[in-house]
């Protein structure tokens, strides 16, 4: 299917929705359109070329390294539309965090979304190193250790633990982004900012708000 040119909507360059609803709205439609099998946006040299002189995105996506999940596509964005952030399991550090914060505050953007997805590797990976009571060594250690609250919050025994986890460490992470300071000011500002959390399903191309 060829994409379709660009027209004046929200995901066009120097258009965007005016606040948080209307930019989750936006997300949400344009995931629509991919599950769809219609996109409207592709990656051509010349839409990036009108996005160059400036940006004005009105989200930023925090999610996982999965190459499964390639967001733009996933939301359907053009380019200078979304900002993306993305580390094993959305896990925050202070890059992450502060990347955040460069969007919300330097940016403008409305709206903060933390992408989980389904069969996530950290997760999973997080459930193995906690039943066999081994940390990873070097860095891939920190991520199991951010992970972990999130595993044995929904029981390290159950069945569908990874499920359980993914969803308890989407909305941990969205708890975490609302207390750092330079996010916790937005939420209350006029108009305010928003951080969702969702979960992408890998078989449906489906994102659910949690």
């Amino acid at each position: 299917m060829t994409p379709q040119s660009p027209t004046a909507t929200p995901s066009s360059p120097g258009v965007r929705p005016r606040g948080a609803s209307e930019a989750l709205a936006e997300l949400l439609q344009g995931n629509g359109r991919f599950v769809a099998g219609q996109p409207q946006y592709g990656h051509e040299i010349a839409a990036a070329a009108a996005s160059s002189g400036g940006q004005q995105p009105y989200a930023v996506v925090v999610g996982c390294i999965d190459s499964r999940v390639p967001l733009e596509a996933v939301f359907d964005q053009n380019f200078g539309s979304i900002c993306v952030v993305r580390s094993g399991a959305a896990v925050l550090d202070r890059a992450i965090a502060g990347s955040v914060e460069f969007a919300v505050q330097e940016l403008g953007v409305p709206l903060v979304m933390v992408l989980g997805h389904e069969r996530c590797g950290a997760i999973s990976a997080t459930v193995q190193s906690l039943r066999a009571g081994r940390k990873p060594r070097g860095s891939l250690g920190y991520l199991v250790h951010e992970i972990a609250p999130s595993v044995l919050a929904a029981g390290l025994d159950e069945p569908d633990v990874e499920a359980r986890a993914l969803r308890i460490h989407v909305q941990r992470t969205v708890e975490l982004l609302k207390i750092e300071e330079g996010i916790k000011e937005s939420l209350t500002a006029d108009p305010p900012v928003r951080v969702v959390g969702a979960v992408y399903d890998l078989d449906t191309g489906i994102v659910q708000l949690i």
